[in-house]
């Protein structure tokens, strides 16, 4: 990385937005028949936003592009400072748009020898009309994401291009900076490396490509330099107008210039399941006594006994507390100083050190990188190094792991990513699987989803669901299948839940003597490297969730004449989603696939959301190999609908709470 932001043009005439505009109002989730008005406008918006209707419009510029073609590089620029004039005046018509999509489209070829496809614009003319588009893995949504950036460059507010690491954020603006410049537009990247300096001049760029993450925090040290928050839960309060004339002296320390139109990459990553993380600013409060705390609370619950002294709620993922655990506890107090000594405290501590010992597993959970506990994140699969957990459970596993305890945080401001993409002005995005996430979209966000069909049919093949009654069996077979894709030459991916698992089955390929590639959490660094040569005749690819999402698997020759890449996922995961991410990593572009799923009884799926259904499929497959049977697949439908049912619930009451705050803030503003 050669610099932590890069600005393609020094003259950025854009006015900072400080103040109401920085902000935009957000309305509260309708309750009541306002919820039931809004759901049928979520139906009337369906009907409204149809792939059918922009591929048509798809059509039409592709006719008004083929008037550009024999253009000179000069006229055509003309045009677009044309277009963006009237684009930044607010005086662009429907065919103006038209005209400036079939523009960007010439210029695509031009700067890059790449032409969108039809179903490319008709994504593009989604996410303009505030949807989400549903684009399968490898029909090209960086650069479908480069149109609707262009517009939004053009209206000359700010663009944000969200994406999901900051390898991706710096590669897609470095590749698409080209069509920009040809546009009049300048473009920056802003990365977890980037100082205050560089953040600024990216944000004052016409569009800036970051990551959520980087988005927010910048957010939240805004709002504390301009005196916003008021209290460590206000993280979007609008100030009043006394506190107006006192943020002005906070505008050298504020790096964004507000909140206008973001277009997400991986939608459903970034909108829903990274809804419910809250982003914290926080300091060190160095607590030397609360630190033998931790170290006293790990000696303490070795004592306790489980299902004597405590129960393990592996569905809700918490400990609970028996009466004898209760009287344990009462017992400590004379053996017991300092934080230790009140018995709220003392509780508080000794839940902790159970939670960290029962349910956060190191491999699954989080890894030690350099001597620090490094969380992973469950649903791709990444380290997430820059994070901790709340409330003294990061200390605990750290005790846990008999590591030096970090101080505590205390927290000066905070926002989950759900609250903060709602304060958008203009929002849309993209992903290859958001269509069961609809309702939820809309009812959120009110976010249509549109799914655009691919630009060539899928033929990749999918099988049955092998399970087992154990894992070893589980672990035997797939290890069979990849033996035997291996000797065929044909490239296989195998998909693993956690780090755990991708280094046990790696283990064994090695005893068995198959070389392959390793994919997690521990080497994240080599992701795009790894997964651009997984479609290679022979190669072996153990992947976590992540599996190299933004970078496509592209087929050697002789590799698509052996079948294609073949997707072994050895588990369930509790969202449908990524397993339609990860089976989506193969038939790219029309070329042909394979994939299928070896699951056991064993898995934490069924452990964990469907122990009694988990019965029934040990029954179904007792005697019968590993024949499909409808029992054993019930099991883990019903597994995942639990699953997906209460992370829905969770979402839901994060902003539930969200709103209630904003209510909140609002009062306490006009009582003051």
């Amino acid at each position: 990385m050669s610099e932590p932001a890069h600005i393609t043009a020094s003259n950025i005439r854009t006015p900072m937005l400080i103040g109401p505009d920085a902000v935009p109002a957000r309305k509260p989730m309708p309750r009541g028949l306002d919820a039931a008005w809004h759901r049928i406008g979520g139906i009337t918006a369906r009907w409204r936003h149809t792939s059918g209707r922009y591929l048509r419009l798809a059509q039409r510029i592709e006719s008004l592009s083929s008037g550009l073609v024999g253009l000179s590089d000069t006229a055509l620029r003309e045009r677009a400072v044309e277009l963006r004039t009237s684009f930044r005046l607010g005086r662009e018509s429907r065919e103006d748009l038209l005209r400036g999509i079939a523009l960007v489209r010439e210029v695509a070829f031009r700067t890059l020898s790449q032409r969108p496809y039809p179903v490319q614009i008709a994504g593009a003319l989604a996410m303009i009309d505030g949807c989400v588009a549903e684009m399968a893995t490898g029909e090209g949504k960086t650069l479908t994401a480069t149109i609707p950036a262009v517009i939004a460059g053009w209206r000359g507010r700010g663009c944000h291009v969200v994406t999901v690491n900051d390898y991706l954020a710096e590669r897609d603006a470095n590749w698409m900076k080209h069509v920009f410049e040809f546009c009049g537009l300048s473009v920056g990247f802003v990365v977890s490396s980037a100082q205050p300096d560089d953040r600024r001049a990216a944000y004052a760029c016409d569009i800036t490509y970051s990551t959520n993450k980087e988005l927010a925090a910048d957010f939240l040290r805004d709002r504390l330099a301009l005196g916003q928050i008021r209290s460590n839960a206000a993280a979007i309060a609008r100030p009043s107008p006394r506190e107006r004339g006192r943020a002005l002296h906070g505008l050298d320390h504020v790096v964004m210039r507000g909140l206008h139109t973001a277009i997400v990459d991986e939608a459903d990553s970034v909108l829903i399941d990274e809804a419910i993380t809250p982003l914290i600013i926080a300091a060190q409060a160095q607590n030397a006594e609360r630190d033998l705390a931790y170290h006293a609370a790990a000696k303490a619950c070795h004592d306790f006994k489980p299902g004597l002294d405590y129960v393990v709620n592996q569905a809700h993922r918490e400990i609970e507390l028996t009466r004898a655990g209760r009287s344990r506890l009462e017992g400590l107090s004379e053996s017991t100083s300092g934080a230790m000594s009140g018995l709220v405290r003392r509780t508080d501590l000794v839940l902790q050190a159970l939670t960290a010992k029962e349910l956060y597993t190191l491999g699954k959970h989080y890894v030690i990188e350099n001597g620090k506990v490094a969380i992973i994140d469950e649903f791709t699969g990444r380290m997430m190094a820059d994070r901790t957990w709340r409330d003294g459970l990061h200390q605990a596993i750290e005790t846990k792991e008999s590591l030096q305890v970090t101080p505590i945080n205390e927290t000066l401001a905070r926002i989950s990513f759900q609250r903060f993409f709602r304060g958008y002005k203009r929002l849309c995005g993209m992903s290859g699987t958001v269509r069961e996430l609809r309702s939820e979209l809309w009812a959120t966000y009110a976010l249509p989803v549109v799914t655009i069909p691919t630009h060539r049919p899928c033929q990749r093949v999918h099988k049955s669901d092998e399970a087992f009654v154990n894992a070893s069996a589980k672990w035997h077979r797939a290890v069979q299948l990849i033996e035997d894709a291996h000797h065929r030459g044909q490239p296989i991916l195998v998909g693993c839940a956690s780090v755990q698992t991708s280094e046990y089955l790696s283990e064994m390929l090695t005893t068995r003597g198959i070389p392959h590639a390793l994919l997690n959490a521990r080497n994240a660094a080599k992701e795009a490297a790894i997964v651009e040569c997984a479609g290679e005749r022979n190669a072996v690819t153990i992947a976590t969730n992540m599996a190299g999402r933004g970078t496509d698997i592209r087929l050697a020759l002789d590799a698509r004449q052996l079948g294609g890449l073949f997707v072994l996922a050895t588990e369930r995961h509790e969202s449908r989603r990524i397993d339609r991410q990860l089976f989506g990593r193969s038939g790219r572009q029309g070329d042909p696939g394979l994939a299928m799923a070896v699951v056991s009884l064993e898995d934490e799926l069924l452990t964990r959301h469907a122990p009694l259904a988990r019965t029934f499929g040990r029954f179904a497959i007792l005697g019968r190999g590993s024949a499909p049977h409808v029992l054993s697949r019930l099991a883990f439908f019903i597994a995942q609908r639990r699953a997906q049912a209460k992370a829905r619930s969770q979402r839901r009451a994060v902003l539930l709470a969200d709103d209630w705050l904003d209510e909140s803030l609002a009062f306490s503003e006009r009582a003051g």
